[in-house]
């Protein structure tokens, strides 16, 4: 059976006999303001249910140790259907004790990790999904994958070069580039039905859409008017209306919650910096990010709190800064930074020895990062859904 990350993946009788000091998880905790992950304990569930509540935790926060150690105690059986029950070690009481029946183990290991997580105030991603570029040599396609990367399936056959896919919220639908048209243009496809219409394709630069929060409107980066520059229109291509009239390569639109901004990449003066213009059309306000050069790709938290970009230094690493920019934090190595719906886990693409790029998740208040090597190959730009 395959790995779900190349961290090692513990029994749940391990779990039992480990202390917090040689938890076999590898983790990183170096965290965004040293935070600590939350520690919890597993007793009765074994085998896949295990290692999926191990995944979706791990990646939310939370590290394994034994009961005595841990602030939520989980136990439970998983022979047949799941039945699971979360006990906080402080009050004693149960904040979740649930059967699980209706579908498959792994669907309902996914369930009671997301209703574990609510249970706590928090917003679950056990169910949710990851789209994203895979590379077969020189040309690419779209797949999206349960987030842990299970479940993986095509979205496009152009047999060409596509890429950017964006999630359109509550539509179940993408949008992405493809270039099988010949120069590239962006498509928005339906997912239940593969029908496919054509958003923006002018010649010249058609790229990087980024659908607006209420799934009506898209961002992107066209050249029509001589220079690539911000333009935003309907779902459905009409509307179409430039934001930016600069002689500046613009590049990675990103929306803001409440779908009033949009934040870019641009260069001022020569010197690459993020940057804000109202959906709307307006004025452009940058976005700084002392300390941290060439930012690029970023994308905003579903909260408005924070961006999530690449600063691209010595290395590609991943940062985050509060929208109105200043302090910048430095997480990990890393690109194409995506953010979860929690608003707290991060989908990038991490390069790996011999040139290949996999898909990874980070939680950014810990640092803890897990590998989705479920998805093999070479894979690239993840859009989380929302």
């Amino acid at each position: 059976m395959k790995k779900l990350s190349i961290y090692a993946v513990v029994t749940a009788a391990t779990l039992l006999s480990s202390t917090a000091a040689d938890i076999s998880i590898e983790q990183t905790v170096r965290g965004l303001g040293n935070t600590p992950p939350i520690w919890v304990s597993l007793s009765g569930i074994s085998g896949e249910a295990a290692e999926v509540l191990q995944f979706d935790l791990y990646v939310q926060g939370f590290a394994f140790t034994n009961s005595a150690g841990a602030q939520y105690q989980i136990s439970g059986t998983s022979a047949g259907n799941l039945q699971a029950r979360v006990i906080d070690s402080v009050t004693r009481q149960a904040l979740v004790s649930k059967n699980y029946s209706g579908a498959s183990l792994r669907r309902q290991s996914h369930a009671f990790a997301d209703d574990f997580v609510e249970a706590l105030g928090r917003k679950g991603i056990a169910r949710t999904r990851l789209a994203y570029k895979a590379a077969a040599g020189k040309n690419s396609e779209i797949f999206v994958a349960d987030f842990d990367g299970f479940n993986q399936q095509p979205v496009t056959a152009d047999k060409t070069i596509v890429a950017a896919p964006s999630w359109v919220p509550g539509k179940f639908g993408l949008c992405f580039v493809s270039y099988k048209l010949g120069n590239p243009a962006i498509f928005h496809q339906n997912l239940a039905s593969g029908a496919r219409t054509k958003v923006a394709y002018y010649g010249g630069s058609s790229i990087s859409p980024s659908v607006s929060p209420d799934g009506s409107r898209v961002a992107m980066i066209l050249s029509k008017g001589g220079s690539p520059d911000v333009y935003v229109a309907n779902l459905d291509g009409t509307d179409l209306k430039r934001l930016t009239t600069t002689r500046e390569a613009e590049s990675s639109p990103c929306w803001s919650a409440d779908s009033q901004w949009i934040g870019f990449a641009t260069e001022i003066k020569g010197r690459r910096t993020l940057a804000k213009v109202p959906a709307a059309g307006g004025v452009v306000k940058t976005i700084p990010t002392p300390g941290f050069l060439n930012p690029t790709e970023p994308d905003w938290s579903p909260d408005g709190k924070w961006l999530a970009f690449t600063s691209q230094m010595r290395s590609f690493r991943i940062c985050i800064v509060a929208a109105e920019g200043g302090t910048v934090t430095e997480l990990v190595e890393g690109e194409d930074p995506s953010w979860a719906p929690n608003s707290r886990t991060i989908a990038f693409t991490r390069r790996h020895s011999g040139g290949r790029r996999g898909l990874s998740l980070l939680d950014a208040p810990t640092k803890q990062v897990k590998d989705v090597v479920r998805i093999s190959g070479n894979s690239s730009q993840p859009s989380w859904e929302k």
